[in-house]
């Protein structure tokens, strides 16, 4: 499956430019001229790795990486941008960035930086899943909500892990019980509820995160 790359860049010219030769590179691309909407598209979709210019329109592109690293978002970051400066680049890697490639740039060099990101990050893709301020760590059944662990049961853990890889989709009662109980034929409906609401207590304990949702007579999805 082809890496997705998310770019950030007003220059509509470069974005296109950036697009269009990433996707004959055999990328995925999906791009923004601005930050608007970009956390919901985090949420949604999957992104392999992000392009950021620092210089966007109203607002600062190091910062708002900053601000996601903060909230647990931990995927790699690439800036692109004219801030050439050494203090630029020193604090575009303190903010989270994984490289700082400077305006104007050699697109050629760009797809190997970019390349070796991905070989060295893909390794663990599939051994970290995160959803909004929650992190699980799946070799060591850890589990960080604002980058503090909370403490889950080996059920709650395979409870949670079940709705994060279908973060898309509403998950039946049915489908629980027979993936995260392994066994559908001895439990009831109330099983999966009385489970859900001990994992809401854990990750949301002050009651205002709101990661559940539940779909009447179907089932529950994540928010």
């Amino acid at each position: 499956m082809a890496k997705s790359i998310f770019i950030i860049e007003d220059e509509k010219d470069v974005l296109e430019l950036l697009e269009y030769t990433l996707q004959k590179a055999g990328f995925d691309t999906n791009g923004a001229t601005s930050l608007k909407h970009v956390e919901q598209f985090l949420d949604e979709e999957k992104v392999d790795l992000m392009i950021v210019d620092r210089n966007l329109q109203g607002a600062e592109g190091s910062e708002f990486v900053a601000e996601l690293r903060k909230k647990g978002v931990d995927i790699p970051v690439i800036f692109v941008t004219a801030k050439d400066k050494d203090g630029d680049i020193e604090e575009g890697f303190l903010r989270g960035g994984d490289d700082y490639v400077t305006k104007p740039f050699n697109i050629n060099e760009l797809i190997l930086r970019i390349k070796a990101i991905l070989a060295r990050t893909s390794k663990n893709e599939e051994k970290i899943l995160v959803y909004k301020d929650i992190k699980m760590e799946l070799d060591t059944r850890r589990v960080y909500v604002e980058n503090k662990e909370v403490e889950l049961t080996r059920l709650e853990f395979d409870l949670l892990k079940a709705f994060i890889e279908n973060k898309h989709n509403v998950l039946q009662r049915d489908y629980l019980l027979e993936h995260v109980w392994k066994d559908e034929s001895f439990f009831q409906d109330k099983t999966v509820n009385v489970a859900i609401n001990r994992l809401k207590k854990k990750i949301d304990p002050e009651k205002n995160k709101h990661y559940f949702k539940s779909v009447w007579g179907v089932g529950y999805s994540l928010c």
